[in-house]
């Protein structure tokens, strides 16, 4: 089946989940539960994967209870992080789900049931609270039990019915197109903004294979605005390859950290990590403010990060100059100057710098004004220029993401430079997207011509320049695409010689004509 055609199907079946709950849960509210539920399974099935090691006659779901010991939950939450027991999983309780009457304070006591497994152990940091939002208690799902029970039922018997085995070998992102989908739907009705939660695939693509490029191995990769975890996920997916004798290997040989201020959207970010089949120690997920609070320190890493990709919230407020100690932030210092108060889009840009490997690249979604913007962002990209860190800066095509029609960049930072120019590639045009219902997307012909373009550092008529960074300062330090890549005329090219050869003609045939009607005059007025 085609990845278009398994898309197809996954959104007529959470549409056909919708209807069953429609108007007995609020659209931005079922999203949760629907992404909550789509976990569930998933690690349920995971797990009795695991304890049944390939043995088809072995069936955890019916393992009687009385026989597991301390020990081998003990275990189990070492290897797994969580451990689950057989009546907990999810296809016992789908199962029985619409004679239960308890369903909703039965699924309460097993997340909590699950969450509280990890008590104690090095998995605990990632595995409590990843049920918080799905509240089964809530008067969200229905004023009375049997209201919450029933809606509770429609969910999971809608989510037993996706067809997902096989999860890892999937070839789409399940848990990304669903959140992407039910986020396109409920978004703008609910007037609310989900789009700075989620990196629509296509660019998550790009931004994953852009820091790969030439790069042998990546041992670690982070993201200061984590969200959903999208781009640190792409950047796994991409980073595999075959090797000479046909064997899968891959590139990236480290682990994921990443940073999310919002609650729901950190824990989405653990969950599909989980999902993605990255055992609790090879992640690390932070809750907190990156800018103020940044949980992933010099101290911590002192080599920095091999990989950054983001795409941090566009021009949101920070403390700025309120906050006196962060002009000493060894991450904000060297610039002499903190981006404005109103404008955190620069702190997130020289944090992401601060924690580059001298080997690293950064590749971070940018609003557009921050290339040309006077003031304290100026001097921030004197700063980044005089140092010689600027690889790249894309401009992409405008309608990618949820909510904003706004065509964004690509800024590239790395320390690893090995000469002074600076590329501006100009991928805005119509060649380099295709528009589908309401949004334009980056197909993969479009990608790998982005990615071509990058990795050889020509010239393009139209599309890219390398610009020395003494022509960069000329121009007052402004790294906006369009002052450097001359923009293709739309306006008709005219042949002078072949339009004067049109007037002559023009003129004889009216000069023909004149001459017709004073004959045609002249005789005429003789008639008469």
């Amino acid at each position: 089946m085609s990845n278009q055609n398994e898309r197809a199907e996954l959104h007529a079946q959470i549409w056909k989940i919708a209807n069953d709950v429609r108007g007995a849960v609020d659209g931005w509210d079922f999203k949760q539960y629907v992404l909550g539920t789509l976990f569930y399974r998933f690690i349920s099935e995971d797990f009795s994967d695991y304890v049944e090691g390939g043995d088809e006659a072995f069936d955890y779901s019916t393992f009687d209870e009385s026989e597991i010991t301390e020990d081998m939950k003990n275990n189990l939450v070492e290897e797994k992080g969580y451990f689950i027991y057989p009546s907990q999983l999810f296809t016992n309780v789908a199962k029985n789900a619409k004679d239960n009457d308890n369903l909703n304070t039965e699924l309460k006591e097993i997340f909590e049931s699950i969450e509280n497994s990890s008590n104690g152990k090095d998995s605990a940091k990632n595995v409590k609270g990843l049920f918080a939002d799905f509240d089964t208690t809530s008067n969200r799902l229905g004023n009375t039990v049997m209201d919450k029970n029933k809606n509770l039922t429609a969910v999971l018997k809608g989510v037993e019915d996706l067809n997902f085995k096989n999860f890892g070998d999937n070839n789409i992102d399940l848990f990304g197109d669903a959140y992407e989908f039910l986020i396109s739907n409920y978004a703008s009705n609910a007037g609310k903004s989900g789009g700075e939660f989620f990196t629509p695939q296509c660019v998550s693509k790009l931004l994953a294979k852009l820091v790969l490029i030439n790069k042998e191995e990546i041992n670690n990769v982070y993201d200061p605005a984590s969200g959903s975890g999208s781009l640190l996920l792409q950047v796994k997916k991409q980073a595999m390859y075959t090797d000479n004798k046909g064997n899968e290997n891959s590139k990236f040989k480290g682990e994921f950290h990443g940073q999310e201020i919002n609650h729901t959207t950190y824990n989405l970010c653990r969950m599909n990590m989980f999902l993605h089949g990255i055992n609790y120690d090879k992640f690390n997920i932070a809750l907190g403010n990156t800018l103020i609070n940044p949980s992933f320190t010099e101290e911590d890493r002192p080599e920095g990060f091999d990989a950054i990709v983001s795409n941090p919230p566009y021009s949101i407020k920070w403390e700025g100059k309120d906050d006196p100690t962060l002009i000493n932030d060894d991450r904000y210092a060297p610039a002499g100057v903190l981006a404005p108060k109103s404008k955190a889009d620069f702190a997130f840009v020289l944090h992401a710098l601060h924690h580059l490997s001298t080997k690293g690249r950064a590749v971070i979604v940018s609003f557009p004004g921050i290339f040309y913007r006077g003031g304290a962002e100026q001097k921030i990209r004197q700063y980044l220029i005089d140092r010689n860190v600027v690889e790249a800066v894309i401009s992409l095509p405008p309608n990618l993401f949820f909510g904003t029609s706004i065509a964004v960049n690509i800024l590239i930072l790395s320390k690893g430079k090995k000469d002074n120019t600076t590329q501006f590639i100009d991928a805005s045009g119509e060649e380099f997207y295709k528009k589908e219902t309401n949004n334009n997307v980056l197909t993969e012909e479009h990608i790998d011509k982005i990615i071509e373009i990058f990795k050889n550092k020509e010239d393009v008529e139209y599309v890219s320049k390398l610009v020395r960074i003494e022509e960069i300062m000329e121009n007052d330090y402004g790294l906006s695409v369009n002052t450097f890549v001359e923009a293709k005329s739309t306006e008709e090219i005219i042949d002078i010689k072949e339009l004067n050869k049109e007037i002559k003609t023009t003129v004889d045939n009216i000069n023909k004509l004149r001459t017709s009607i004073e004959e045609i005059v002249e005789e005429i007025e003789d008639g008469k």
